[in-house]
């Protein structure tokens, strides 16, 4: 039996969240910043949008609820909110200056209880500690000030409260003693909750001081905002490590076929992951995918499938099999492979959000190798002032490196030569992201950096180095594709040699156009789209 049940609608059914849909808007976030604690932070201060529904941030609930102070100091005042007890307590001291008149001359001291009550202080707290070990000699003005005392914390708060933010409070409302005390508790209230919203600590943010001071969809909304956190440490993407935390191995996986799918599945379906090849070397078969045979097919059959289409021709046994009765799983052809990654880690890749392009697109190539061709090699070697082997785990988290600002594209295709040849294999590829820009290389074991000729321009010396390393790398037989994120016309000019000299394959692309790219291929002498 089916049981269904029904709840009253309030808002917060519209928003259905699970963690890959977090986990996707923290991966837009890593392309920012190579330390997944900031990105979280951001996450959760700038809010997020899933199809179409808005999860406020903690900005957002901060202004909000920074709106509903200024309004209270828009609304009210606090000049007369001690009148009432200021004015109580100067009729319980007339009645006392009254009966200690009537007892002048009849009881000694009582001058010098006059004295005292001449002499009283201005701030309304002060008079009545004063007063707190005063000998009353008007029983029912005693009574009166005891009760009155039992205000005292109240009204040092409020006089305090008072002195701090009664020239902010400058509304045509002026509130009396009770009011003013309702509003100071209100606005620490909201004080509070603004220092718990600026530290992001979600544990410390009470539910109930969101709904009474902000409202019950401020209340939703930042149960949505908890849900996201909630998931997030919950799905298994990060790993906390004491205070520091880090993708896990299936974040880095999930990250890259995020950037998989947003950058090339236009890509992919024209070229599936550049491994085509006219001759048949190892085959997988794929059991999610079978076609009818055809002559000259291996014969890896789909038993089952081939024997249905045998009944559903001729019901009956013995059964008749025919060829077209014959069912097979389909095949990848491939040619192994093994490559290395360059990506440019430099200063001038942190110029227009070029080093967030550049991981994304490392990311996906990373992922399309690694899931259509497993038994590929692959490595990932980036440069800056220097090269240096970046583990995959490392990627989502890398940043461009202002403590070694200079591009060594010359070191790099060095490293990543060097790995090549541990690992040889018929077919063997560098490819390179960067904004190509060479500035730094290696000469005679010394390292030389040189800043460009003009901006956007090529370093000389180190752009020729580089042709140079280009020119032993194809010599080993490796080829190199290029990706680039600039398209000056020097930088597009060194790169057209780059891969004049080697035959490979240039891809250009600008940082806010990642899908938009002009492929040129040297091997067939021209140009198109993808």
């Amino acid at each position: 039996m089916v049981t269904t049940r029904y709840t009253q609608w309030d808002g917060s059914q519209k928003l259905k969240l699970d963690a890959d849909k977090v986990f996707e808007k923290l991966a837009e976030m890593l392309s920012y910043t190579d330390d997944i604690r900031q990105a979280m932070d951001w996450m959760m201060r700038q809010g997020m949008d899933f199809d179409g529904v808005k999860v406020q941030g903690l900005e957002e609930f901060l202004e909000q609820l920074r709106q509903e102070m200024r309004q209270r100091y828009r609304d009210f005042n606090l000049k007369n909110s001690l009148s009432e007890l200021e004015r109580r307590l100067e009729e319980i001291l007339n009645q006392e200056r009254q009966t200690l008149e009537s007892m002048r001359g009849q009881k000694p001291g009582v001058e010098d209880k006059q004295g005292q009550l001449r002499q009283m202080p201005r701030r309304l707290s002060e008079a009545l500690r004063k007063l707190e070990n005063y000998e009353f000699e008007d029983a029912q003005a005693k009574a009166d000030f005891d009760q009155l005392l039992n205000e005292y914390e109240n009204v040092r708060d409020l006089e305090n409260f008072r002195e701090r933010y009664n020239h902010m409070f400058h509304g045509p409302k002026s509130l009396e003693y009770e009011p003013a005390l309702d509003l100071m508790r209100e606005m620490e209230r909201m004080r509070q909750l603004e220092q718990d919203l600026m530290s992001g600590n979600f544990e410390s943010i009470s539910m109930e001081d969101l709904k009474d001071l902000m409202g019950q969809q401020a209340q939703q909304d930042f149960q949505s905002l908890r849900q996201v956190m909630m998931l997030l440490n919950q799905s298994g993407y990060i790993v906390h490590k004491g205070d520091h935390m880090q993708l896990s191995p299936k974040g880095v996986r999930r990250i890259g076929q995020l950037a998989l799918r947003d950058i090339y599945q236009g890509l992919l379906k024209d070229r599936a992951g550049s491994h085509t090849t006219d001759h048949r070397g190892i085959t997988e078969m794929r059991p999610d995918q079978t076609r009818p045979y055809e002559f000259g097919d291996p014969l890896n059959l789909n038993l089952v499938a081939t024997l249905k289409h045998a009944l559903a021709r001729r019901p009956g046994v013995p059964l008749a099999l025919k060829p077209d009765d014959f069912e097979i799983y389909e095949n990848d052809y491939g040619s192994s492979s093994s490559t290395v990654l360059c990506l440019d880690m430099s200063w001038s890749m942190s110029w227009e959000g070029r080093f967030a392009a550049a991981k994304k697109v490392a990311l996906a190539l990373e992922t399309l190798i690694r899931s259509k061709f497993p038994r590929d090699y692959f490595s990932i070697v980036g440069f800056f002032t220097r090269a240096v082997e970046l583990k995959l785990k490392d990627l989502p988290e890398a940043s461009w490196n202002m403590g070694d600002p200079f591009t060594n594209l010359q070191d790099g295709l060095r490293l990543a030569s060097d790995l090549l040849g541990r690992h040889p294999s018929r077919n063997q590829h560098i490819i390179v992201i960067t904004d190509g820009q060479p500035t730094a290389y290696f000469l005679n074991k010394r390292l030389y950096c040189e800043w460009p000729l003009s901006f956007g321009g090529i370093s000389m010396r180190a752009a020729q180095e580089t042709l140079k390393e280009v020119e032993r790398v194809t010599r080993r037989g490796i080829t190199i594709n290029t990706f680039m994120l600039d398209d000056a016309p020097s930088l597009r000019a060194f790169v057209e040699k780059m891969t004049q000299i080697n035959r490979g394959r240039a891809l250009y692309t600008r940082p806010d156009h990642l899908g938009e790219y002009m492929l040129v291929d040297y091997l067939s002498k021209k140009r198109k789209h993808v």
